[in-house]
């Protein structure tokens, strides 16, 4: 039988940052390309990230990028040398997007907008004659002779190349349920198991559920599994209402399971020998001065206060004079590694991305193209990538769909 024609040069399956950038870049060359998005509309899970403020990347060398991406920092190395995000910002402020920075070295719309951002893509797909067909979900792709068939409820279309952007499993309720790993599975493309990651962690009979809202910067983390030191993070975390969160804890969940026990150390700038020798000075000389007056020298919250001291078995009007070398050994350990019982992680519904996914040995990295399928591509959460909060991962998807684009 003879070959079919190819409808178009590239199918895109999901209509995210990650594929729509692709399609920009893939038309621009001249390439006919149609993107399916299963939504009723493109870029759902863009609009709500950074709470819909859109970090859309970070600021400093792209060489120091590649440490914020857990085992995966080499992988990515090729597409983000090869898109920056000195060259994301500039593809955006060229098209009417102003930017700025934050303290944290995050970089946002000076809008605060992530709509901004998705109305930029939308348009240069427009103008480049991308073919967006929204509220039609993939249920199959199948490689046939030197293309693709993709089979929708309206029928069949095929292409010379197949973009995966399905994103991963995480706030399913923007399109991203994990999609792309059938896709993937359907076309002998090895996936790895997949759990959530940059998920707050809830902890077991947690005592600080009353201070929801207090947050220390640069705390240091440490996981103890079976007794033994397994890693150490520090970054900002934040107290829930039933746990932890933060950039400190999100960052450091793909490494958290559940049974763990996370010690934290609510003191800035100080390892604990040193904040037991400072502190040792200070109420020894401190006479009648409270306990809790000292403490507030550390730049501790009141609220906070009152509560390690309670739990130090502390009373709130005690002096330093009068304070017990048990009880005050017990308020330094609790300030410098108090223990936190990890009950469970967020699932899916409240992790910003994915851990796991399409497994990263079998795809080419200066091309995102399968090592096993020519001509099928994977960009964006879809692999087995996860970084860090900060931008990181819209940057991964932008410079993954970059590179695909300049292939197809």
């Amino acid at each position: 039988m003879p070959q079919r024609i190819p409808d178009c040069d590239v199918i895109i399956i999901g209509g995210g940052p990650a594929g729509l950038f692709c399609a920009i870049y893939a038309a621009a060359a001249g390439r006919k390309v149609v993107v399916f998005e299963k939504k009723a509309s493109c870029g759902r899970k863009l609009l709500i990230t950074g709470s819909g403020q859109c970090n859309l990347t970070h600021e400093g060398e792209i060489s120091e990028f590649l440490s914020h991406y857990g085992n995966s920092g080499r992988f990515l190395r090729p597409a983000l040398i090869n898109f920056t995000n000195v060259g994301l910002v500039d593809f955006f402020r060229t098209r009417g997007v102003s930017f700025e920075t934050d303290k944290n070295g995050k970089i946002f719309p000076s809008t605060k907008k992530a709509a901004d951002v998705l109305s930029v893509l939308l348009r240069e797909c427009e103008e480049k004659g991308v073919l967006i067909r929204c509220g039609e979900p993939v249920l199959s792709a199948k490689k046939e002779g030197e293309g693709f068939i993709v089979e929708t409820a309206n029928g069949q279309d095929s292409a010379k190349n197949l973009v995966v952007s399905t994103g991963g499993a995480s706030y399913p309720q923007t399109g991203s349920s994990g999609d792309g790993y059938r896709i993937a599975e359907g076309l002998g493309q090895p996936v790895t198991g997949i759990a959530p990651a940059l998920t707050p962690v809830y902890v077991r009979n947690y005592t600080f559920g009353d201070l929801s809202g207090i947050s220390f910067e640069d705390a240091r983390i440490s996981i103890f599994r079976e007794n033994k030191k397994t890693g150490e993070h520090s970054g900002d975390i934040l107290l829930t209402h039933k746990g932890l969160s933060g950039p400190g804890i999100l960052d450091f969940s793909r490494s958290i399971v559940p049974g763990d026990i996370l010690k934290v150390s609510f003191i800035t700038g100080m390892n604990q020998d040193e904040f037991r020798k400072d502190f040792a000075q200070k109420t020894d000389s401190g006479g009648t001065k409270l306990v809790k007056t000292v403490l507030s020298d550390y730049s501790l919250p009141e609220r906070f206060v009152k509560r390690i001291i309670e739990i130090s078995g502390i009373p709130s009007d005690l002096t330093c004079a009068h304070l017990p070398k048990k009880e005050k050994n017990l308020l330094i350990k609790n300030l410098t590694e108090y223990p936190f019982e990890v009950r469970e992680l967020g699932g899916f519904d409240e992790a910003m991305v994915t851990r796991g996914g399409v497994a990263l040995d079998g795809i080419n990295p200066k091309t995102m193209e399968s090592k096993i399928v020519p001509g099928l591509y994977f960009i964006g959460e879809v692999l087995d990538i996860d970084g860090d909060t900060g931008g990181y991962n819209l940057q991964a998807a932008f410079s993954t769909g970059f590179i695909a684009a300049k292939r197809v």
